[in-house]
């Protein structure tokens, strides 16, 4: 049996047809939000030349993520921008600009995870990568693990024909001097106490600097990465909270996307990312509840300092910290790029 159409039927039903594509198109705003570390950041260690620096170059980072979700890019495609420029930075703790370790050397750590699928990629100790969020990424996408460390780490990078480089490549002359104050802190304080207590009597600036980046795409898909060279003269491996999923990392689409950035020891005891994104979901509590809550009670209470940067699905922002300052900022979609690093903006 055969049925013919009326030009106005077929008229409705193409209308219809035309109609759901149209509604298949992207319609979640999309976002980027990012940070460069916090501590102790006055504005009186700045000259108005070097606050402008800094300003500008996590302007150029926000923008350049911003960018990839403008023209349809997905979430993790553009925090791997944002972070590959704070990684080329001098100004921040991740790449070049990494802090040196006890015996002079640079170990990077990074990680990267996907909120709709949850796959996630994490390096630690790596030491001749020039991107180590891009093998965080690699490792996400071509092998069966979720974190690769150290040699291993490195020779999949060469298997995945990243660019490697020397480890003097991550040299800068402020955090020779850095290291340098740091060893002779650390030499007057394990004359009268251990090792443990002679880190811990470090102040924060030695202690972390961290470079992260969250978004969400057009298509309602989070990502957050974060990279770092960890803790100023660390000793016998450490790695911090930045590739530990869930510490310093996380992001899942039933919740939010965090990076965060601080004491690495007290993110990871405290398992800070994650648990800004199971209070949201397990409790149903907005995001700036969620990450006000771990960042100023928990790890105030537990004698941690630093701060996260967070997004959900609907492009809302937070960005806490107990720091004196964090570097950080975001840009949504139709609006102008914010920046900011002391606590008074």
């Amino acid at each position: 049996m055969f049925f013919t159409l009326s030009s106005a039927s077929l008229s409705i039903i193409m209308g219809l047809c035309f109609a759901h594509a149209a509604n298949s198109e992207p319609t979640t705003p999309f976002a980027i939000a990012i940070h460069g570390g916090a501590g102790t950041i006055d504005k009186g260690n700045f000259t108005p030349d070097q606050e402008a620096a800094y300003r500008a170059k996590l302007k150029e980072a926000i923008d350049r993520g911003y960018l990839v979700l403008e023209k349809g890019g997905n979430s993790t495609d553009a925090v791997i921008a944002a972070i590959q420029i704070l990684e080329a930075s001098e100004f921040f703790n991740a790449g070049i600009g990494s802090v040196y370790t006890y015996d002079g050397e640079h170990e990077l750590d990074a990680s990267i995870m996907d909120g709709e699928t949850l796959d996630a990629g994490a390096v630690s100790g790596v030491k001749h990568v020039a991107s180590p969020i891009a093998l965080a990424r690699a490792v996400k996408d071509h092998s069966p693990h979720v974190m690769l460390s150290g040699v291993g780490a490195e020779e999949f990078a060469k298997q995945q024909e990243l660019p490697m480089v020397e480890n003097h490549y991550f040299d800068t002359p402020h955090r020779k001097l850095q290291l340098d104050k740091a060893k002779q802190k650390l030499r007057q304080s394990e004359q009268i106490s251990d090792m443990k207590s002679a880190y811990n009597a470090l102040d924060s600036n030695f202690k972390y600097g961290t470079v992260g980046a969250v978004a969400v795409d057009k298509y309602g898909n989070l990502a957050a990465g974060t990279s770092t060279g960890g803790m100023t003269a660390k000793r016998f491996g450490r790695v911090g909270d930045a590739p530990i999923i869930g510490a310093g990392t996380y992001a899942n689409n039933q919740s939010c996307a965090v990076s965060a950035t601080g004491h690495g020891e007290y993110f990871i005891r405290y398992h800070v990312a994650a648990d800004i994104c199971a209070r949201m979901q397990y409790q149903n509590i907005p995001l700036q509840q969620a990450a006000e809550t771990v960042v100023n009670q928990v790890l105030v209470d537990a004698g941690g300092s630093g701060g996260v940067i967070a997004m959900d699905v609907k492009g809302n922002i937070s960005m806490p910290f107990n720091s004196k300052g964090m570097y950080r900022g975001y840009r949504k979609q139709g609006e102008a790029t914010y920046v900011a690093i002391f606590a008074s903006e």
